[in-house]
């Protein structure tokens, strides 16, 4: 005998996921600022815990590495995968504080930090938040279903409406992924408006030089 599927858990998938369309221009406008400031010099530093924090680490990954194409690397850090500072600060300062501190040490004003919780409750990316924003770095979270203390903690957020944290965590990867998408696209088109500024300077000079030595 054959049993029918369970489909629940996709039904819930395709649902949220029509509400989270409306996220779009957000996740663009994130990746877009994100490569301004990286190519600025700035840094990322991302931060979760269980689930949120694979998914932070899959996005400095990615920045580091690759999304797609081949371009830079560029400066970006999962504060939760130092296990020796996590674990120090945890024992010595109390769970908390492990990002916050993180933060002061390697946070700067301009940088940006990213924080994932599918609750939007997490007391130590709370903290973290707070400590940015002292430092005058931008904050962007990605939670579970607003209001919640991490999304009212940030500058700016994108809240999954969803019920079950599977669900929220799943389209926090799409976010990821959506976010390297525009990452790249506007590094790309950097890319080559300084190639084309640099075809025009070698023209420009080259035509001075060749005036220079008309008879």
């Amino acid at each position: 005998m054959k049993l029918a599927a369970d489909t629940t858990h996709c039904d819930q998938l395709m649902k949220a996921l029509e509400g989270f369309r409306a996220y779009t221009p957000l996740v663009e406008h994130w990746g877009a600022g994100l490569a301004a400031r990286l190519g600025d010099g700035a840094r990322l530093l991302a931060a979760g815990n269980g689930g949120s924090a694979a998914q932070a680490q899959h996005l400095t990954a990615e920045l580091v590495g690759r999304y797609r194409d081949d371009r830079p690397p560029f400066s970006a850090l999962a504060l939760h995968a130092d296990s020796s500072s996590t674990t120090a600060i945890a024992n010595d300062y109390g769970v908390q504080e492990i990002f916050a501190r993180q933060v002061a040490a390697h946070g700067r004003s301009g940088d940006v930090l990213i924080l994932l919780s599918t609750s939007g409750a997490s007391a130590n990316l709370r903290v973290a938040a707070t400590e940015a924003r002292r430092l005058g770095m931008t904050v962007w979270a990605l939670t579970g279903p607003a209001p919640n203390p991490l999304a009212v903690a940030a500058d700016e957020a994108l809240c999954v409406d969803a019920a079950v944290a599977a669900t929220v965590q799943e389209l926090h990867l799409v976010a990821v992924h959506m976010l390297c998408e525009s990452f790249d696209r506007a590094v790309g088109a950097v890319g080559q408006r300084n190639a084309a500024a640099g075809r025009q300077s070698s023209a420009r000079q080259w035509a001075v030089v060749a005036g220079e030595e008309s008879p």
